[in-house]
């Protein structure tokens, strides 16, 4: 595991940002009939199953929790631990941070089961914020893939998320490496580097890892800054040996800004494409 480096006190920027949500509010919802009939290409995504995600979209920019819940089956689940129920109260807590929000979806590719849709989707989620006085700004990019069924989203699978929470006049500008997806009980390495030279800078950073879990979603953490030496933070970690994701996040704090980034690792017995 990376242990914790930095004093800190902030929200989970995967929410969504981080988580970072966003795939969990956009999901996919038409009616279904027939067979299996293959993978489709976005170009082929039919326009009533366009304007639904319009539709989802423009509920989820308007912070209209019934509207996007209609969306989802009252048994829904998702791989985060994540039910209808629990979904409200994220999703509340979430949007009461942020005075401004828009969501963005696009459809990768969609493929008929059955009776149900399977629709891989990226979503990319923008908003304001106030944290610890200071105003942030928020980009998270989040891909994953629905299943639907009459109508309703019964199921998630996030396969990727990463969000940026930036703050100040100049925040560094962060180049960040970390794989998104590991073997169970596999070491890696995260490197975020300040791209700016440091000069006569003083550069604060840490480095955090948490469990995905529906209970993290809202909750705080307090981190310990410490002094860098160099420009960036340099880490080797290792899986878990259960295949659960991780948040991995680096925060690097300048004089004039504060960058945060957050990314999911997923743990997986076998490699998956």
């Amino acid at each position: 595991m990376i242990n914790s480096v930095s004093s800190h006190q902030r929200r989970r920027a995967t929410l969504p940002g981080s988580c970072l949500w966003a795939t969990l509010l956009l999901s996919i919802s038409i009616a279904s009939t027939g067979g299996n009939l293959g993978v489709r290409a976005a170009e082929t995504v039919p326009n009533e199953l366009k304007q639904v995600i319009e539709q989802i979209d423009s509920n989820a920019s308007q912070q209209n929790l019934q509207g996007v819940l209609s969306f989802y089956d009252r048994q829904f689940e998702s791989e985060d631990g994540l039910t209808h129920s629990s979904l409200a109260e994220v999703l509340s807590g979430f949007w009461q941070e942020y005075s401004q929000i828009r969501y963005s979806t696009n459809i990768e590719s969609w493929e008929q089961e059955g009776n149900a849709w399977i629709a891989e989707t990226v979503t990319t989620i923008q908003g304001k914020k106030m944290m610890m006085g200071r105003s942030m700004d928020m980009q998270s990019e989040i891909r994953s893939r629905q299943r639907l069924e009459n109508q309703k989203l019964v199921s998630q699978e996030i396969l990727s998320e990463r969000t940026i929470l930036t703050a100040g006049e100049n925040p560094p500008t962060v180049d960040f490496q970390l794989p998104e997806q590991v073997l169970i009980g596999q070491r890696f390495t995260l490197d975020a580097i300040v791209q700016e030279p440091l000069g006569n800078n003083v550069l604060l950073g840490a480095v955090l890892e948490e469990p995905v879990s529906a209970d993290n979603y809202l909750e705080s953490e307090s981190i310990d800054l410490e002094l860098l030496s160099a420009g960036g933070l340099f880490k080797l970690g290792t899986a878990p040996v259960i295949p659960e994701p991780r948040w991995i996040s680096a925060v690097l704090v300048r004089g004039d800004g504060i960058t945060m980034i957050t990314q999911r690792l997923r743990v997986v017995k076998s490699m998956q494409n």
